[in-house]
């Protein structure tokens, strides 16, 4: 079992902000996110027994959300380079906007992120996932949270579920909810709202 969750809302998510291997902190809502989803994942583990590993993204927003997580559940987290949000090249720290008016083809495609110039492609982020998601313990016994981003956490249950790339592209990529990966299903988890 994986519980997969991506990191609470920056003030770069806020602003509609390329952010890719850039930095960004968590606003006070993301923080509240990352409180709610670290309670949904402490409920869930609970009744689901075994050695549980947390892992996060070496990238700051989503240790900081693993921070919460490590906070609710015991769990030290280690950090895996793999889980790295895509590189997004010479568009990290633009507005979306200004790419959509600059590069209008790349608007709400859902293949938008692998078009940066100087950036990682589509195959590049979904062999990091798969690569993970290979060295991972078999199921029935796998008991994994991994933190991360929007687009990584994408490409993973696309890997996991044997999602073509039109089907990959366009799975949600929520800042309050949990995503259990288990024997072949992918359920979704809703936290609580925060205000």
């Amino acid at each position: 079992m994986i519980l997969l969750l991506r990191h609470g809302e920056t003030f770069w998510n806020r602003e509609r902000r390329i952010q890719g291997h850039t930095e960004s902190a968590l606003t006070p809502q993301g923080e509240r996110q990352a409180a709610a989803m670290a309670r949904l994942v402490a409920d869930l583990i609970k009744v689901e027994p075994g050695d549980w590993t947390l892992i996060t993204s070496p990238i700051g927003r989503a240790r900081q959300t693993a921070d919460f997580v490590a906070d609710a559940t015991g769990l030290e987290p280690d950090v895996d380079h793999r889980l790295s949000e895509i590189c997004c090249g010479e568009w990290e720290g633009q507005l979306w906007a200004d790419i959509s008016r600059r590069y209008p083809d790349a608007a709400g495609t859902g293949d938008q992120f692998f078009l940066a110039p100087g950036g990682e492609t589509y195959d590049d982020v979904m062999g990091r996932a798969s690569d993970w998601l290979g060295s991972l313990p078999p199921e029935p016994g796998r008991r994994v949270i991994a933190v991360s981003h929007g687009v990584w956490g994408r490409l993973l249950r696309g890997a996991y579920a044997e999602l073509d790339r039109t089907a990959t592209v366009v799975l949600p990529t929520p800042q309050d909810a949990v995503y259990r990966l288990q024997n072949g299903q992918i359920d979704r988890f809703d936290c609580e709202p925060v205000e």
